[in-house]
Order: structure tokens, then C-alpha cells, then sequence
């Protein structure tokens, strides 16, 4: 594994060095630095600092782990691997993802898992394990967000409007959602263990990568969301 020096690098000159490196690389000292690893279809790439936006930009089969915050829109239309954040993370992470997987430690801003879709069979997974912004899972298509509420604030596990424009995918919070306003076109129910079971996998991965116990994260009510219509504008635009 090469190691690059990231502090006198503009995001140009780092991508130039990782894809030298065929993409197996420790980045240390890393600032701001966008579009890092952006399309990388392979290698190992670790990074100590904080990465700027569009982390993992159109990623197609790299993994890219963090060991500090990331910055907004991480993992941006990625298509395929895997990003883990050991921080936090900025707005719109998973904007548009269509495969893949992110795993974050800590809290996500706003609008984490926007435009989510399905795409060719391939399912996108997002574990954010703190706290999640306003407009989580915005326009949801496809795919899977987890949020487990892991840190000791005294936020909601989500703020407001989550879900909003959701027409596809399933969203699961670790919470009974007692004091969660879900807008009309998705239904909000207590999980069961049949529906835990089906993201048994997802959670033991993610618990695997930050040396969590996952029999403590289910050890508490989960709710499962779910939207009630593939097309929930059809009443905007089509006469009665």
C-alpha cells in the first residue's frame, strides 16, 4: 500500500497519486480535498483527516474508509463498494446512490439518502449511527437507510420531514417514533423480527466495522417505513 501526503495536494494532484496507486493507498494529512477516489472502480483506500465533498463521488467498486469526519454529498451516484466514516458526515450523503454501501459511526446533516434508487438488481444500503438532519431519505426510490440513533444527544433520532416524496425503498429507525411526524404517502409501523431479520446482515457488517455489539443495537424498538404508493404525485397531475 502506497502512503501520499495530502497537505500540499489539491484534489487534482490526489486523485493523480491514487490512481498511481491503482487505488490501494493510506492518505494521511487529507483537508478539504473534493472528489476523492471519484469513479474508482477498485482498491483498498484509507484516510486520516477530513475529506472535502463528493467523497467517493460515481464510486464503482472501491472501498474507502475515513477515519475522521467527511464533508457533504459522500458517495454521491455511487454505482458500487463501500465507504465507512468513524465521524460525522455533512449534508446529502448517498445523493442519488445506486448501489453500494455507507456506513457512518457518527451523525449525518441534511437530506442523507436523497433520490436513493435501485438500480439493475443492485440494492444501496446506508447505516448512519448517530443522528440524521432534516429531509432524511427526501424523494426515497429504492434501496435501504438505517439510522440507529447511537449518540447520547437528546434529539429526535431524526429532525423534520423525513420522507418526504418517499415512493420506493425501506427506511428503518431505531426508535418507536412516538414524537416523529411522517408526511401522507408512508406508513410507519413497529418492526418486526421477521422485518430485522432481512437487515440482520447490513447491521452485523456494519457492527463488524466499528466494533459495536449488535445484540445492544437490537436491543430497542425499531420502525419500519415504508411508502404507500410507487407514485405518490399521480394526484398533482392527472385529472379525477
Amino acid at each position: 500500500m502506497i502512503n501520499i501526503n495530502a497537505a500540499d495536494c489539491n484534489y487534482r494532484e490526489l486523485n493523480h497519486q491514487i490512481l498511481a496507486a491503482d487505488g490501494n493507498c493510506a492518505i494521511t494529512g487529507s483537508l478539504g480535498q473534493r472528489f476523492i477516489a471519484a469513479g474508482l472502480t477498485a482498491g483498498n483506500i484509507s484516510i486520516t483527516g477530513t475529506p472535502g465533498n463528493a467523497l467517493g463521488a460515481y464510486l464503482n467498486g472501491a472501498e474507502i474508509t475515513v477515519y475522521g469526519n467527511a464533508q457533504d454529498a459522500v458517495g454521491d451516484t455511487m454505482n458500487e463498494g463501500k465507504i465507512v466514516i468513524h465521524g460525522n458526515i455533512g449534508d446529502a450523503a448517498g445523493y442519488a446512490m445506486r448501489g453500494g454501501k455507507i456506513f457512518v459511526r457518527g451523525n449525518a446533516g441534511y437530506r442523507a439518502g436523497i433520490h436513493m434508487k435501485e438500480y439493475r438488481g443492485k440494492c444501496p444500503v446506508m447505516v448512519i449511527g448517530g443522528k440524521c438532519g432534516s429531509f432524511l431519505g427526501e424523494y426515497q426510490a429504492g434501496g435501504v437507510i438505517i439510522v440507529l440513533g447511537l449518540t447520547a444527544d437528546d434529539r429526535e433520532i431524526v429532525s423534520n420531514f423525513p420522507c418526504t416524496g418517499m415512493h420506493g425503498g425501506i427506511m428503518f429507525l431505531r426508535s418507536d417514533c412516538k414524537n416523529i411526524r411522517f408526511p401522507a404517502g408512508v406508513t410507519a409501523t413497529p418492526a418486526t423480527a421477521e422485518d430485522l431479520a432481512g437487515i440482520d446482515r447490513y447491521l452485523a457488517e456494519y457492527c463488524d466495522a466499528f466494533r459495536l455489539d449488535k445484540s445492544k443495537i437490537l436491543d430497542s424498538p425499531f420502525t419500519k417505513i415504508v411508502p404507500d404508493s410507487r407514485n405518490p404525485y399521480k394526484q398533482m397531475y392527472v385529472a379525477n
